[in-house]
């Protein structure tokens, strides 16, 4: 499964790919430069006839256990895109048990007491069992009993082969493609986990009985030993032995001192090695609530068959209280944060400001500024850094790092080119941000950035899965999947004026973090 965080998309850079991230945060690389002028029509006309489309394709509806469902029809072709979110991520996680959410995700795969199994009466005892073996090691190894260590290890190998012998490997992933079901995956954020593939229209019934039954009663014990040395390996391949993926673990940790963004999804290495199943089942008791569940289902499908066959196969789960976390505030910063490492890389250079969150009046102004500094080969820190200047192979952004439901960071990052340094890139990274304070940005310039938004968007909804994608991610973060179109007017609507005035209250030292990657020498 896909760690939905991107930092591990900055991680990625290094090697040449970058793996998919929050669509309503990708960035789209945008078209070849060319002159424009000033749309004399407001950016509002050309969304609306999109939008009174959508609403008039879309149902939604709740089940009485609370469970959301959004249903848009689209005709074009007979297939249907299906994503189930689940409102958790790592900012949910108790403390000492960080990467529980994504170690959920993983295991959420494994299958049920029907599926993924040959004998699941047989199999039950054998995963008690393993568990109860493995918190009996960990005692013998905090008491130094190296014999008893030995002999239980033993133990737990041989009844972890009678349990592996009872498993039917990627069943459900074999039930799906025998179906023509295509693009089974999950991915895991610091805000939500999302569950999502594609079946032909006539195959509406089985989802919903393969997608209910895979939470109503997961066996989330199973394989769970040989998944935890997988997750371990995906932590050390991505943050142990990634110069850029330690770099931002720490840099992130310096600009939060309290909010759990500051805590990696995939979780710190100790805790990874201590959780348990029991410690996922609690997690999953409290947090797959079916009032904490949205799904979107959007292609080839009549929404009374939906909502039919909703009742009866998500109907049967239990209603529960809405669980409710307790995220720490962050604090206001009040001094600039640097975190600085020698490690065997390239020089990369950070620098990260705190902003609030999406639901902010000054939300779209934000996405504005991240564009015209950040977004593509048109963006000034491009243009300036890489093209111009020649400091860097590569200057880029992204505003709502690391998530964007709680006040967040706008951050900004370069790689050093051969022959300059990261204080290089940090003068002229400044300059950029300063300009923005005291150069009022020109109409034609805006109204590109402004075009490009409405493109960008407009390009992740031509998909049935991108749109199930985004239609869920505003229901959930701002209760009304509509807000998702209005963002698009509340840009349109950017002034220079906004811009200068956000500009000048968020870029200051005492709001800064910077982050430094110095190659090690010798």
């Amino acid at each position: 499964m896909r760690l939905f965080i991107t930092y591990f998309a900055i991680a990625i850079l290094v090697s040449g790919s970058l793996p998919e991230i929050a669509l309503a945060q990708t960035q789209t690389a945008p078209p070849p430069p060319r002159t424009l002028q000033p749309s004399k029509t407001p950016a509002k006309s050309s969304i609306q006839p999109y939008l009174d489309r959508v609403v008039k394709q879309l149902t939604k509806f709740q089940l009485d256990n609370g469970m959301k469902f959004i249903v848009l029809e689209r005709h074009q072709a007979p297939v249907v895109s299906f994503l189930t979110y689940a409102d958790v991520g790592g900012v949910d996680e108790p403390d000492k048990k960080t990467g529980v959410a994504h170690f959920l995700e993983h295991l959420a795969f494994k299958g049920t007491q029907r599926i993924g199994t040959t004998d699941y009466k047989a199999e039950k005892p054998l995963l008690e069992r393993l568990e109860q073996l493995d918190n009996q090691i960990r005692t013998a190894k905090a008491d130094g009993k190296k014999a008893e260590v030995a002999r239980l290890q033993a133990e737990f190998k041989q009844v972890e082969a009678q349990a592996g012998k009872l498993v039917k490997q990627n069943e459900m992933g074999q039930i799906v493609e025998q179906a023509g079901g295509v693009g089974l995956n999950a991915n895991t954020s610091t805000e939500a986990t999302r569950y999502f593939y594609s079946f032909p229209s006539n195959k509406l019934e089985l989802w919903m009985s393969l997608e209910s039954e895979r939470f109503l009663e997961p066996v989330l014990s199973r394989e769970f030993y040989k998944e935890k040395d997988v997750i371990l390996e995906e932590r050390r391949l991505r943050v142990e032995n990634s110069p850029i993926g330690l770099m931002i673990e720490k840099f992130i940790d310096a600009a939060y001192k309290v909010h759990p963004y500051r805590r990696p999804v995939i979780g710190y290495d100790e805790d990874i090695r201590n959780l348990t199943p029991t410690d996922v089942q609690k997690f999953f008791d409290t947090y797959y609530a079916p009032n904490n569940l949205a799904i979107a289902i959007v292609g080839d499908v009549n929404p009374n068959e939906v909502k039919r066959l909703a009742q009866i196969y998500f109907g049967r789960f239990q209603a529960k209280a809405k669980p409710q976390s307790q995220i720490s505030v962050e604090p206001k910063q009040t001094e600039t944060r640097q975190v600085t490492l020698e490690l065997a890389s390239q020089p990369w250079y950070l620098e990260g400001y705190h902003r609030p969150a999406i639901k902010h009046p000054d939300n779209a102004v934000y996405e504005i500024i991240g564009r015209l500094l950040s977004e593509g080969r048109t963006s000034r820190l491009y243009k300036s850094l890489v093209e111009k200047q020649q400091l860097a192979l590569t200057a880029q952004g992204q505003s709502g790092f690391p998530g964007d439901k709680y006040p967040n960071l706008m951050l900004f990052y370069a790689l050093t080119a051969p022959g300059h340094t990261v204080d290089e890139l940090a003068t002229g990274l400044r300059q950029e941000i300063d300009n923005l304070k005291t150069q009022p940005v020109t109409a034609v310039e805006l109204q590109r950035v402004k075009t490009q938004a409405r493109a960008d968007l407009l390009r992740s909804l031509d998909s049935n899965t991108g749109m199930a994608q985004l239609l869920l991610e505003y229901e959930v973060k701002t209760g009304d999947w509509q807000n998702l179109f209005k963002q698009l007017d509340e840009i349109a609507a950017v002034t220079p004026a906004d811009i200068q005035r956000v500009a000048k209250a968020a870029f200051t030292p005492e709001n800064r973090t910077i982050g430094k990657l110095l190659s090690k020498q010798g």
